[in-house]
């Protein structure tokens, strides 16, 4: 069933037609995601928080506009995480836009155990000790042994719970009370171990290209 949806990309057809099953498949595909309907496809547990809500306003010759800006982590608490902002002049459409467009952000971060106190062989830390850079702030994370739990602010623990990471040392600098430089920096720390691993056909398509 399509439920209405008619896919505007090779990927969303590929989805659409059972070709590509999961995710992690569409991921590794090396095809661009450009439409939230594939995630709503390929996971339908995906749960979102909204970490911060601002209110923005900007002078207009035609006097003063207001918007809110919005800030929005989604994922399936299995790996899969998205971040990302939204704008609007209401608070409900800014929520929304920051939901979609986090969908389309979305990595599987490289999760294991990684500690040397550990050795559980269970998912249940990041795979490598990994930094992430927003403005001013910057996020370190470092592999734990399982039971530490996450040892980082509520900002980072926000990302991180929704990525699936239940066990992490963390190390921040910057102004981290800025909550969306906070909550991005982190971000940016675990899409760089999904960008750690190459996926198989995207690597395969580049050697063709060079």
């Amino acid at each position: 069933m399509s439920d209405g949806w008619e896919p505007r990309t090779r990927l969303g057809q590929q989805v659409l037609d059972g070709d590509i099953t999961t995710m992690r498949e569409a991921l590794d595909s090396g095809l661009p995601l450009r439409e939230a309907e594939v995630v709503d496809r390929l996971v339908p547990d995906l749960e979102d928080n909204v970490l911060d809500i601002n209110m923005v306003q900007r002078m207009t010759d035609s006097g003063r506009r207001v918007k809110f800006r919005c800030s929005v982590v989604v994922g399936n608490r299995d790996g899969l995480v998205g971040y990302a902002e939204g704008r609007d002049d209401q608070v409900g459409g800014a929520i929304q836009k920051a939901i979609g467009i986090a969908k389309l952000n979305i990595i599987d971060v490289s999760r294991g155990c990684g500690s040397w106190e550990c050795g559980c062989g269970r998912p249940h830390t990041v795979a490598l000790r990994t930094t992430g850079k927003a403005g001013s702030v910057e996020v370190e994370l470092q592999p734990a042994p399982r039971g530490l739990g996450l040892a980082g602010g509520e900002t980072v623990r926000s990302v991180l719970e929704l990525a699936g990471i239940e066990d992490i040392w963390t190390r921040s600098s910057g102004q981290t009370r800025t909550t969306v430089n906070f909550a991005k920096a982190t971000f940016n720390a675990l899409r760089n171990t999904a960008e750690a691993r190459v996926p198989q056909r995207a690597a395969e398509k580049r050697e063709v290209i060079e």
